[in-house]
C-alpha cells in the first residue's frame, strides 16, 4: 500500500498506543499491535481492516481529542480502510471511485433502474408490461430469462473476480503466506459472530459512551438477510435449472420463504444502521467516508424493499413495473460491489484470518 496522509497519522497514533496499551483488552487490533515494534503501511492496512469501529478505545483514550496527542484510532483507521481499498482495487483506475463512491453508486443505481425501466418499456408491449401474469415463467413474459441471467451472471461475476483481485493484492501486502484450517476456522467463527463488535465485551459506544450491542445484531440482520436472500436465489436456480420448476414460486416455496425472511432482515439491518449514523457522536467519525456509506445502505434498502413489495404485488398489473424496478436495483449493487464499502466485509475477513494466524504464530514462538 502506498504512503498516504492517512497512513502517516496511523502510524503516530499506533506509536503512542504502543507505548500506552490501555485499550489491549477492546478488541483484536490493539493485541496484534502489540506483536509490532514498526508500522509499515501494509501492517496498517492490516489493522485498519482488523478495526470494527466499535469506537470503544476512542471514549477510553486519556489521549483523545482535545488532546494535544489528538487520538482516533475509529476516525483514522476509516479513512485508511477507504485508502486501502482504493490501492488494492481492480482495475487499478477504478480505485478513484472509492474516493467519491456515495455520489457514484447514487447514481449508478438510479442509471440502472431508469435504462431497464424505459429500456424495457420501449420494448414491450404495454398491454403485456402493464398486464397481469401469473403461472410458471410469468417474470420471463416481461424480461426474457436469458436476457435476466445474462445480466445478473455477469455482472456478479465481474464483481466476484474484482474483489477476489483486491482481497488477493491485500493479503500479499499485510503478510502472505497460505492460512492452516485452524486459523481459517477461527477467523470464520469471528467473522459468522462478529464478535469483535462487542468492544471490550460490553458492546460498541455509537450513541455517546453508553455501550450497546444494537450495532452488532443490526449487522447480524443485515449480513444474514443478504445471505438468506442469496439462499434463495441458489435454491430458485437450481429449481430451474435442474428441476424444471420455473418462477414464480408459491408463497410457502423454499426461495420465498428464504426470500422474504432475508429481505426483512435487510430492511431491519439497513434502516438500524442508518439510523444509528445519524445520531452517533459524530468525534469518532470519518466524516469523509459517510457519503458512501449512507448511499450503500440505501442501495441495499432498495434492493430488499423492491424484493418485498414485487413479492406482494406480483399477480397485479403492477408486477412488470416492479421487476425491473427490483432488477435495476439488483443490477446497481453488483456494478458498484467492488468499489463500494459493502468489500470491507472481505478484506474484515481476511484481516481476521491473518488475525488468527499470528495468535498461534505468538503462542508457539
Amino acid at each position: 500500500m502506498r504512503e498516504t496522509e492517512a497512513v502517516g497519522e496511523a502510524r503516530r497514533q499506533m506509536a503512542v498506543c504502543n507505548a500506552c496499551r490501555y485499550c489491549e483488552g477492546y478488541c483484536a487490533v490493539f493485541p496484534a499491535m502489540a506483536l509490532r515494534r514498526d508500522f509499515s503501511a501494509g501492517d496498517l492496512s492490516y489493522l485498519a481492516n482488523l478495526c470494527h469501529g466499535c469506537k470503544g478505545c476512542y471514549h477510553a483514550c486519556q489521549y483523545a481529542p482535545p488532546h494535544a496527542f489528538g487520538v482516533n484510532v475509529p476516525e483514522t483507521f476509516a479513512r485508511l480502510r477507504q485508502d486501502s481499498y482504493a490501492d488494492y482495487a481492480w482495475p487499478q483506475p477504478m480505485g478513484a471511485v472509492f474516493q467519491r463512491n456515495g455520489t457514484i453508486v447514487s447514481l449508478v443505481a438510479a442509471l440502472s433502474v431508469i435504462v431497464l425501466l424505459l429500456g424495457t418499456m420501449a420494448w414491450k408491449d404495454p398491454a403485456v408490461f402493464y398486464g397481469q401474469h401469473s403461472g410458471p415463467g410469468a417474470f420471463y413474459r416481461i424480461i426474457p430469462w436469458g436476457l435476466m441471467a445474462a445480466i445478473a451472471g455477469l455482472s456478479f461475476v465481474f464483481a466476484l473476480v474484482a474483489m477476489g483481485v483486491g482481497v488477493a493484492k491485500f493479503w500479499k501486502d499485510t503478510g502472505g503466506g497460505s492460512p492452516a484450517p485452524a486459523p481459517i476456522a477461527e477467523g470464520t467463527i469471528d467473522i459468522l459472530t462478529l464478535a469483535n463488535l462487542g468492544g471490550g465485551g460490553h458492546g460498541c459506544n455509537d450513541i455517546g459512551e453508553r455501550f450497546s450491542q444494537g450495532k452488532r445484531h443490526l449487522h447480524h440482520a443485515l449480513f444474514y438477510g443478504f445471505g438468506l436472500c442469496f439462499a434463495a436465489t441458489s435454491v430458485a436456480t437450481i429449481y430451474d435449472h435442474f428441476l424444471g420448476w420455473q418462477a414464480p414460486y408459491g408463497f410457502w416455496s423454499l426461495p420465498v420463504l428464504l426470500g422474504t425472511l432475508g429481505g426483512i432482515g435487510m430492511v431491519i439491518g439497513a434502516t438500524g444502521l442508518t439510523w444509528m449514523k445519524i445520531v452517533a457522536d459524530p468525534g469518532p467519525i470519518a466524516k469523509s467516508v459517510l457519503g458512501g456509506e449512507y448511499a450503500l445502505l440505501m442501495l441495499l434498502w432498495m434492493v430488499a424493499m423492491t424484493g418485498l413489495v414485487l413479492l406482494g404485488l406480483r399477480h397485479t398489473g403492477a408486477m412488470g413495473v416492479l421487476l425491473v424496478i427490483h432488477l435495476g436495483f439488483v443490477l446497481a449493487f453488483f456494478l458498484v460491489l467492488p468499489y463500494s464499502k459493502m468489500v470491507h466485509g472481505a478484506y474484515r475477513g481476511a484481516a481476521l484470518i491473518r488475525n488468527a494466524m499470528e495468535k498461534r504464530q505468538a503462542k508457539t514462538a
